[in-house]
């Protein structure tokens, strides 16, 4: 499946023939921001993930239940910057009032407002699966999810390297690598799946490869309830087919490069709709059509080039749109969108699809730019929320100390320890988690005033809370963040909860106080 500069060559005057016949090749011009959000996921109302809340750095799938089982809500804002492997032996069960999360898959459920973004030397998901359900607002970025199970041993999310169902609303899943080592024999299942009212969905720049199955939109023939997502600028690569299975919704896909197709491509089935636009199929049978089943889709195509494409006969339950793929529907797309032409889409793809890629984007004129507007530019200096006006663990503060007659609650406690220990006055005394991250809050019956927080760590213990985050309970607010313990000033809020979030560090934190100051 070499490609040469000659098959290049003559895939384009071929496509050119077919300009010369009048089918017109059309492009809009409407540019899209550098980087954002692009397609149906910018639709109704938008998708932001988690804009404008707290950023967590997160080494562990533990982490990852930490930091969503942390937040004030449900759908309190937060964005989980993700470095390392993420697997079955790092990822415990937590638990929490804003958070259904499970020990075998990074579980969004019933959640809003959430970025999952890889950092720093990248992040990787390895046999453990992401499953979003009845969630909205969601973005997923620059991550690698491979070999998630549904048969053998470890499993995790049915199989599915990122899985949607259940009343699933605006998902933007962008410059990721999703891949498998085999097909359903060797225990695999879909790399993108949608089904059971999932709508409002992107995927962009991401690679797709190495399994029977790239990914399906509705789980069955009356499963029609899912619609309105884009695919573009993806690679599809050594998969037998669902790239993707479209099932009564509209899909538009654009700008992708499907090499090593095997048995079908995009399977439009039972109503739906796909507009195809100039997209380079290499190497790959039957690209587009109706497979598997009488119930007809229909398609829309433009600009596309096939480059040593083959077809099968059509028959019962096989209804191939080529060679001449002729359209037999018209999508209209309700965003602006910038095509590339087909002809250098290879190039541009094998420069920004999947992870670790700098985030690099098309200029829309077969070049790359960098993601300057993008908000979860993984190559930018990562923050953690609000810079702290001001720490000094050498100068206490002056005046009463509310925490004292207050109450105290948190994520978790070690054995042996209290909440109550971080509020009782006593330094022989503290609340430490059950791991070396976790959250300690203190809570007044009615609003207090406080300006200032001492986090006093226990004798012996000094050094061991890296970064932390100070966040109002009552709105999710981050007051204040930065490394290590001590005084911590902020600008005077009212409130009747704060919480002490330790997202990182380098031992066992022992919070022999915490005092909170007007």
């Amino acid at each position: 499946m070499r490609r040469t500069v000659a098959r290049r060559l003559a895939a384009v005057l071929a496509t050119a023939a077919v300009v010369a016949a009048g089918v017109t090749l059309s492009i809009n011009n409407a540019s899209a921001a550098t980087g954002g959000v692009t397609g149906y996921a910018t639709q109704n109302g938008g998708t932001t993930g988690g804009q404008g809340g707290a950023t967590v750095k997160a080494t562990t799938g533990t982490q990852i239940n930490q930091a969503l089982c942390n937040r004030a809500s449900t759908s309190t804002p937060i964005t989980i910057q993700v470095e390392g492997t993420i697997n079955h032996g790092n990822t415990a069960d937590v638990s929490g009032s804003s958070c259904d999360v499970g020990n075998t898959l990074i579980d969004l459920k019933g959640v809003s407002n959430v970025t999952i973004v890889g950092v720093g030397g990248g992040a990787v998901f390895d046999q453990i699966g992401i499953h979003i359900r009845e969630s909205s607002n969601i973005i997923i970025q620059n991550v690698t999810i491979k070999n998630v199970k549904k048969s053998g041993s470890p499993t995790s999310n049915g199989g599915d390297a990122i899985g949607m169902e259940s009343g699933v609303r605006n998902v933007w899943v962008d410059h990721t690598t999703l891949e498998a080592s085999g097909g359903e024999a060797e225990g695999y299942d879909g790399l993108f799946d949608m089904k059971n009212d999932t709508k409002y969905v992107t995927l962009s720049y991401s690679i797709l490869r190495n399994s029977e199955r790239g990914g399906l939109v509705g789980s069955s023939e009356t499963d029609l309830t899912n619609s309105f997502i884009t695919y573009h600028h993806n690679l599809y690569q050594n998969l037998h087919s669902r790239v993707p299975l479209l099932r009564g919704g509209t899909a538009h896909v654009y700008n992708n490069h499907y090499t090593g197709i095997v048995e079908s491509g995009i399977n439009s089935r039972a109503g739906g709709k796909a507009k195809v636009d100039n997209n380079y199929f290499e190497d790959s049978k039957d690209i587009l059509g109706t497979f598997y089943t009488d119930e007809r889709g229909t398609w829309q195509t433009s600009g596309n080039i096939l480059d040593n494409v083959t077809w099968s006969a059509t028959g019962s339950e096989n209804y191939p749109a080529g060679p001449a793929m002729t359209s037999t529907t018209t999508v209209s797309i309700p965003y602006s969108y910038t095509l590339d032409n087909a002809s250098c889409v290879p190039t541009i793809v094998a420069k920004t699809a999947g992870a670790n890629k700098g985030n690099q984007v098309s200029d829309g004129s077969c070049g790359v730019q960098s993601p300057s507007e993008n908000p979860t530019n993984p190559t930018t200096s990562p923050t953690n929320g609000p810079t702290s006006p001001g720490t000094s663990p050498t100068t206490p503060p002056g005046g009463t100390n509310l925490s004292i007659g207050a109450g105290a609650d948190g994520s978790s406690k070690a054995d042996g320890t209290s909440y109550g220990n971080a509020i009782d006055g006593s330094m022989s005394t503290y609340w430490s988690p059950s791991g070396t991250t976790g959250r300690l809050s203190v809570k007044w019956s009615s609003a207090k005033t406080i300006d200032t927080v001492n986090i006093r760590e226990a004798a012996g213990t000094e050094g061991n809370i890296d970064n932390w985050q100070l966040v109002n309970n009552d709105t999710g607010a981050v007051l204040a963040s930065g490394t290590g313990a001590g005084v911590i000033s902020f600008t005077a809020t009212s409130l009747t909860k704060v919480n002490f979030v330790i997202t990182t560090a380098s031992g066992t934190p022992r919070i022999a106080e915490f005092e909170a100051y007007a």
